[in-house]
């Protein structure tokens, strides 16, 4: 019955509302609801004629400014306001609404049709009540009409009223970040943050250090985002979205057994509150047996409204089965430098995956695709998995290996069903090129860049979610191209001290002799005295600061400041300039959670610093 009077209602009010803008005045309306009104509501005319003054008196007229001309809400025996000439208890008095009528709902209906300068106006006016803006603003972003979401859910949120904010505020503040984000409103989207931040209700304030930190990890800004999920914490200590947050940031961090154990925590805790549905319960279970598992189905259900979760659940059932990788035509010239040579099968599966892969690579970048392929994945997915031998063509292999990098290379949760797979078909093809003797696998020559690429995309892909395996596959590459044209140096001297393997690290940082360091010589400097520091070298750890200070002069006070604005990413290929703070930037992101998690090291850079 209820359901019934909400439809009549709205149906009512919409048409209530178009009457009333014929000339914004009531005996207009009063003509409508006893002409027309009766119709919308079962042929009820008393109904319809005590609904249209209570719905006039919540209407914002332009001709007042968008104020509202509300009725004197008549006695028992005064005359009745809908103009009938009856007493009020003999007329609208004596009729009882089967449901309540939204005291915002005249408002509601106004933000969802007004258009241009109108709708700018009555925003501006700032007499909108704030459920009308929330109810108007999910409305236009549920029905794809993303601008005027944007718009209205804009002027619920800069108010500064924070307490007029209605408790279901939590989704509208959640769409409009996405549609900052979607929109390229990077600035506007750090502004509503830190407003919300600073003095936002607690509700709110929880909601956006979570939505924070998933922005740092997906900049794979860990330490920044480590500190995000200690103060969402702090904030809101009982929601269950921190356990999925901190799952993700523990994987992201390389700790998949401590990510199983604090989920586990978490299932105790909150099963224990009771306050959770069974859906709810059902996936922290889940996330506690096997938390990178899990993440990953959550993965392929998030992207099943792209139509992707079946594809991909294919293409992951695939790799888990695909054969060994025939042998490549691979050579050792006279002056000693491997050459792979692409054969007819291989060039004739490369032209069957390109009739219907939508990418290539781009040849002046190491990880570029032209264009993005994940728009007709729905196509190219089913075909590759109809046709497994296609993998058997390194161009396919580096096609595969860059899309996936592109689109799932920072969620460690889906390395080992994708990556991984992939890695071990590189490898033994990279074994044989090692089988031919001595020799430099080098970028330029013959083919060799299809193996390279394809070396360089798995590493990166690999690199949070299967990191031994990363680093496993970044040393073959170095050993075979000692010129590094991958700039892997830097990612391995990364991956050995956050294993604490100081020594290699530092063997690492040293290029071979004659080899200058390159674009990656503040990580490799960095990285050398960090590794110095941990071996209580700290002479040599000093010598390296002032060799890295040369380089950057940014970079050691970035390191050591605890919250400074974030940088733009950089555009382009996202190389930064040498020497910029960018490039710091960059450093300090990739590389500060381990220098503060090595005790000592940033008290004594900042000594070493304030020494300068």
């Amino acid at each position: 019955m209820l359901a019934v009077w909400v439809e009549q209602l709205l149906g009512f009010a919409s048409g209530a509302l178009k009457a009333i803008r014929r000339d914004e005045r009531y005996p207009a309306l009063m003509t409508w609801a006893r002409e027309q009104g009766p119709a919308l509501v079962g042929g009820n005319l008393p109904m319809a004629q005590a609904l249209a003054p209570e719905l006039w008196s919540q209407t914002p007229l332009e001709r007042l400014g968008f104020a509202c001309e509300p009725l004197a809400r008549p006695g028992r025996n005064e005359p009745c306001w809908c103009d009938s000439g009856r007493k009020t208890k003999q007329c609208c008095g004596a009729v009882r609404l089967p449901g309540p009528v939204p005291d915002h709902l005249m408002w509601m209906l106004s933000l969802r049709e007004w258009k241009g300068d109108t709708l700018k106006a009555a925003l501006e006016s700032g007499r909108a009540p704030a459920q009308a803006l929330l109810e108007a603003g999910l409305i236009a972003a549920e029905t794809g009409q993303r601008g005027r979401a944007q718009q209205i859910l804009e002027s619920l949120f800069e108010r500064g009223d924070w307490s007029r904010l209605p408790e279901q505020a939590e989704p509208a503040f959640e769409i409009l970040i996405d549609l900052y984000q979607e929109r390229g409103f990077r600035h506007k989207r750090e502004a509503l943050l830190d407003a919300v931040l600073e003095q936002g209700p607690l509700f709110l304030r929880g909601v956006a250090l979570e939505r924070l930190c998933l922005m740092h990890l997906d900049a794979d800004d860990l330490d920044s985002a480590r500190a995000a999920f200690v103060r969402a914490q702090q904030a809101l200590p009982h929601s269950p979205t921190l356990a999925y947050i901190e799952a993700m940031l523990l994987l992201h961090e390389g700790h998949e057994e401590e990510a199983a154990e604090r989920a586990r925590f978490w299932f105790r805790r909150l099963a224990r509150q009771g306050e959770l549905d069974p859906d709810q319960l059902e996936f922290l279970a889940d996330l506690a047996d096997n938390p990178g598992a899990t993440l990953a189905l959550a993965e392929q259900l998030l992207n099943a409204e792209e139509d992707l979760a079946g594809p991909l659940a294919s293409l992951q059932a695939l790799l888990e089965v695909l054969p060994t990788a025939p042998r490549l035509q691979i050579t050792r010239s006279d002056e000693g430098r491997l050459e792979y040579h692409q054969g007819e099968r291989e060039r004739a599966l490369t032209a069957a995956w390109l009739a219907c892969f939508p990418a290539e690579a781009v040849s002046e970048s190491p990880l570029g695709l032209e264009d993005d392929p994940w728009p007709a994945a729905g196509e190219w997915l089913p075909e590759l998995c109809a046709h497994p031998e296609w993998l058997d063509a390194p161009a396919v292999l580096q096609g595969l290996a860059l899309a996936l990098t592109t689109r799932f290379g920072s969620l460690p949760w889906m390395a080992p069903s994708l990556f991984v797979p992939l890695a071990e078909r590189l490898e033994r093809w990279l074994d044989q090129a090692a089988g031919e003797g001595p020799g430099t696998l080098a970028w330029d020559d013959a083919d060799n860049a299809l193996l390279l690429r394809t070396g360089l995309a798995l590493v990166v892909g690999m690199e949070r979610g299967a990191r031994q395996r990363s680093r496993r596959l970044a040393e073959c590459l170095l050993a075979l191209d000692d010129h590094d044209s991958l700039g892997l140096r830097e990612l391995v001297l990364d991956q050995l001290l956050r294993d604490g393997r100081d020594d290699e690290a530092l063997a690492v940082s040293h290029p071979p002799a004659g080899e200058e360091l390159g674009e990656a010589a503040l990580g490799l400097l960095l990285g050398r005295a960090l590794a110095l520091y941990r071996l209580e070298r700290q002479a040599e750890a000093a010598e390296a600061l002032e060799e890295a200070r040369r380089h950057n002069g940014y970079a050691l006070a970035l390191l050591c400041a605890d919250s400074p604005r974030p940088l733009p990413a950089v555009a382009g290929d996202g190389v930064a300039e040498p020497g910029s703070r960018a490039e710091a930037w960059q450093y300090r992101t990739l590389m500060r959670d381990q220098w503060r998690a090595t005790p000592g090291a940033l008290a004594w850079l900042q000594a070493w610093l304030d020494e300068r």
